[in-house]
């Protein structure tokens, strides 16, 4: 074989190899970029409300009906009542409201489901508990066993913007205050939810005030997209 037969050998072989590369190449990229446009499916839903709403349903026959979601204070938070409404703006602590937006029976919370003690409960902020039932009941309306999600790649972004639940001027019992720094981090709101179903995605908390709840969404998707996660839990508590 001359030289120059080997040349056109070797020039083939490359062209071959350059071409299956490019091949692949484009093959890849096609696959990523119809991945940034792979439609999310939502599966599960749930939400609390004022008004009284428990389910996604009972918010839209709300909507539907017009009804008025607003209520008196509830009577289940410690509040001085008496004391909170005032007619004089300048009153410190005073509220010219009467009623306001607020959900029911927040002081509930079935700790044991979660395996979670009485005192740790207590000291946790109920926006942890919220999100902790909020996504038990999305996967189950899914038709998905809460359970069966442990080890899996599931993430979680939640979404918060109050943090005030341990400012609250109370006598805060000794066997609680360990509890408490863990009960109120916004950082542990996302962790919380990871930890007590056992997913092992990504947990991210979001505080962009009130779009929280809209980016949570949004880094939920792309994270699907990209892979991160094969399931997400994304949404936000504000009480």
């Amino acid at each position: 074989m001359s030289n120059e037969t080997a040349n056109d050998e070797k020039l083939r072989d490359y062209l071959r190899r350059a071409t299956t590369d490019l091949r692949e190449t484009r093959r890849r990229l096609r696959e990523a970029e119809e991945l940034q446009h792979e439609p999310i499916a939502v599966v599960g839903m749930g939400c609390r409300m004022p008004g009284g709403v428990r389910t996604p349903d009972e918010l839209w026959e709300l909507i539907a009906d017009g009804r008025d979601a607003m209520s008196p204070f509830p009577t289940d938070r410690g509040w001085d009542l008496d004391g909170l409404h005032g007619p004089d703006p300048d009153t410190p602590g005073a509220s010219l409201a009467r009623a306001g937006g607020f959900l029911d029976d927040i002081a509930h919370f079935d700790a044991t489901l979660f395996g979670i003690n009485p005192r740790e409960a207590l000291a946790m902020d109920p926006q942890q508990r919220l999100l902790l039932e909020l996504t038990w009941e999305s996967l189950e309306r899914a038709g998905i066993d809460p359970l069966s999600l442990r080890d899996t790649r599931t993430g979680v972004f939640a979404g918060a913007m109050y943090h005030d639940y341990n400012t609250r001027p109370i006598q805060v019992p000794e066997d609680v205050e360990g509890y408490l720094m863990i009960g109120n981090s916004a950082a542990v709101l996302s962790g919380r939810v990871a930890y007590a179903f056992g997913f092992q995605g990504p947990a991210v908390t979001i505080d962009t005030t009130c779009s929280s709840s809209l980016v949570t969404i949004h880094l939920a998707c792309a994270a699907l997209r990209r892979g991160e996660c094969t399931l997400a839990v994304a949404g936000g508590a504000t009480v």
